[in-house]
């Protein structure tokens, strides 16, 4: 059953270092919004300062505040005064890479307070932020791999761990955060001497980390979202990259190509659209996701999910999204009304 709103609240802005990632992917998801549907209001949310950067009425031009001029939001009810009159928001749309957005604490606000919002719920949020509480809910599924890791927590840094590290997992070998995003404190560790630097700088970024077994083999990412019948993946992307992984460099500064839809046998491709569909069922995942994946000569292995794509005009799921033949309005309209 389609849901039915009048105001929508893109959340962006993040207390992570994704955070300038965060107000591009929201400030063009805001653009996309169906205008004649909706009244659309752009929050910006960092450090527990949440204000209306922007809004954009029915059939009406976009209109930005000054710095120091915008309307802060009643944390109270989810509302803000706006030009003069009060403004309780219907629908969330969160478009915050990393903390809170990407990790429940936002979904939990919303749900206690009853506003419906995009994507998955806060336990979900929660469980697939954290790379390895997620790959411990797919270790045992017979549909898709997850290359071998060990887990560490800041404080439990042990002697011998990075020898122990390469016996267990060889090199190279990916260090990384555990709640992460946008490649931040991610290293390739290509020799043992490199470990401790690697995990000082995982550490950087969060309180725990993974160091996980390199898979060789092709990038891959599907997205998949509910339209309100079924569960839909997009097409698939190829990612090839001219640095070493698929870093904030290549990522935000023109480091990477990427294929879309991917050049792939149509075995593989229909295998990682069935197996997302399949990762975004068993995690119990809602509205828009997306699943990355090695395809390697062993198999194909989970990556990570992404409950929070990037959304900038050049992110890889605005990509998806017009080689289906759809329009990001009419995509972003099912998305807001299946939520």
């Amino acid at each position: 059953m389609k849901n039915t709103y009048n105001s929508i609240a893109v959340i962006y802005g993040s207390d992570s270092s994704e955070w300038e990632v965060s107000v591009r992917s929201g400030q063009f998801t805001a653009s996309q919004i169906d205008g004649d549907k909706y009244d659309v209001y752009e929050i910006f949310a960092r450090f527990g300062q949440w204000s209306v950067a922007a809004y954009r009425k029915k059939g009406q031009d976009r209109v930005a505040f000054p710095d120091g001029e915008q309307p802060i939001v009643d944390k109270t009810d989810f509302s803000a005064v706006v030009d003069g009159s009060k403004v309780k928001f219907d629908f969330a749309y969160i478009m915050q890479h990393g903390t809170p957005g990407e990790n429940g604490l936002m979904q939990g606000y919303l749900e206690m307070i009853g506003v419906p919002h995009s994507g998955c719920n806060a336990f979900v949020s929660a469980i697939t932020f954290d790379k390895f509480s997620c790959k411990s809910y797919l270790k045992d599924v017979d549909f898709v791999k997850c290359a071998d890791d060990i887990f560490l927590r800041k404080g439990e840094q042990m002697d011998g761990l990075a020898q122990m590290a390469v016996e267990k997992l060889g090199l190279p070998m990916f260090v990384k955060p555990t709640d992460g995003g946008s490649s931040f404190g991610v290293t390739k560790v290509k020799a043992v001497e490199d470990f401790d630097k690697a995990v000082e700088y995982a550490f950087s970024e969060g309180n725990m980390l993974i160091a996980e077994a390199a898979v060789v083999g092709r990038e891959l990412t599907c997205a998949v979202y509910f339209d309100g019948k079924e569960n839909v993946a997009l097409p698939v992307i190829e990612i090839l990259t001219e640095n070493e992984f698929f870093d904030y460099e290549a990522k935000y500064n023109g480091h990477s190509r990427e294929v879309c839809p991917a050049q792939i046998p149509d075995a593989l491709r229909d295998q990682i659209q069935e197996v997302s569909k399949k990762i975004y069922s068993h995690l119990g995942c809602a509205g828009l996701v997306r699943v990355d994946y090695i395809s390697s000569e062993e198999g194909l292995y989970f990556l990570e999910v992404n409950t929070i794509p990037g959304m900038t005009s050049a992110s890889l799921v605005p990509q998806m999204v017009r080689a289906a033949g759809l329009s990001m309005t009419d995509f972003l309209s099912t998305v807001i009304e299946n939520a």
